[in-house]
C-alpha cells in the first residue's frame, strides 16, 4: 500500500451497528468488490465515493440485499445478513432508497405515504403518521398533489419520507442528490442531517459539494477495495485520492 494512504482515526460515536468482513462479489472472472472490511458506528453519516467501476455501488447493493455476495459477511447488530432478501433486511431495521425514486406516480403524496405507513405492522394511526412524516421531510404543502406531477427532487423527498415511515435504525441512500437543482440539493442535505438525529445513514454519492455538507466520514473505493477512510478534509487533500478520483490538480 502506498505510504501516503492511511486509515483515518476510529469513528467517534456509538457502538458498532454494521460490519462487513472479507465481503466479496465476483461476476464470472471479474472481482467487483474484493474482501472489504468495513465498520459503521451508530449515529454516523458515512459517504461512499469512488470513480465509476470502483465497486461502491456493488458494495451498497450487497448491504441492501439487492446483490448476493460471493463470500464474506454483512453483520448488523451481530446478525449475518449476507444473502438475505431486501425485505428480510428491511425487517431488521434498514431503510433503502435507490437512485431512481420508487414511488407510485398515479397516487397523491398523501396516498403514497399512507401506504408506506400502513405496511409497517407497528403503525396504527396512518393519517397521523403521514402528517408527521410530511412535516419532518418538509413536504406538507404537496400532500394532495399527484407524485407524477412533482419535480425530481420532490419525488426523491416523497420516497425518503416513505422509507422513514418504518423508523429504521439504518438508512441506505443511493445518490439522493442526483438530478437535483442547487436549492433542492441544499434542502436534501439539511434533511439528511435531520434524519441523522434518529438513524445511522450511508450515502453513495458523486457530488462532492453535497458530500461536504453531510459527511462525517468518507470511505473511498478504488478497484473494488477501500482506498481510504477519513474525514472529508482528509479525503479531498489526499494526493492519491486526488489522482484516482478527483483528478490531478483539482
Amino acid at each position: 500500500m502506498d505510504e501516503r494512504i492511511a486509515k483515518g482515526p476510529a469513528a467517534a460515536g456509538g457502538p458498532v451497528l454494521l460490519q462487513t468482513r472479507a465481503l466479496e462479489k465476483r461476476f464470472g472472472g471479474v472481482i467487483a468488490v474484493s474482501k472489504v472490511d468495513f465498520t459503521l458506528h451508530e449515529g454516523e453519516i458515512r459517504c461512499l465515493i469512488g470513480p465509476n467501476g470502483a465497486g461502491k455501488s456493488t458494495f451498497f447493493r450487497m448491504l441492501s440485499g439487492q446483490i448476493k455476495p460471493s463470500s464474506g459477511e454483512v453483520l448488523m447488530a451481530g446478525v449475518n445478513l449476507a444473502g438475505h432478501e431486501p425485505f428480510q433486511i428491511a425487517r431488521r431495521g434498514v431503510g433503502i432508497k435507490n437512485q431512481v425514486p420508487d414511488v407510485l406516480n398515479g397516487l397523491t403524496v398523501r396516498e403514497n405515504l399512507w401506504l408506506a405507513a400502513h405496511a409497517h405492522p407497528g403503525n396504527r394511526n396512518e393519517a397521523r403518521i403521514v402528517d408527521e412524516l410530511a412535516q419532518r421531510v418538509g413536504i406538507g404543502g404537496i400532500l394532495d398533489r399527484l407524485v407524477g406531477e412533482l419535480s425530481h427532487g420532490q419525488r426523491q423527498w416523497v420516497e425518503i419520507a416513505s422509507v422513514i415511515a418504518t423508523e429504521p435504525r439504518l438508512i441506505l441512500l443511493d445518490e439522493p442528490a442526483a438530478g437535483m437543482t442547487d436549492e433542492e440539493t441544499a434542502q436534501t442535505a439539511e434533511l439528511i442531517r435531520e434524519l441523522n438525529r434518529r438513524a445511522t445513514i450511508v450515502v453513495v454519492e458523486h457530488d462532492m459539494q453535497f458530500i461536504e455538507q453531510i459527511a462525517q466520514r468518507v470511505t473511498v473505493f478504488h478497484q473494488g477495495a477501500v482506498l481510504l477512510e477519513g474525514s472529508f478534509e482528509q479525503v479531498v487533500s489526499n494526493p492519491v485520492v486526488r489522482d484516482v478520483y478527483l483528478g490531478r490538480g483539482h
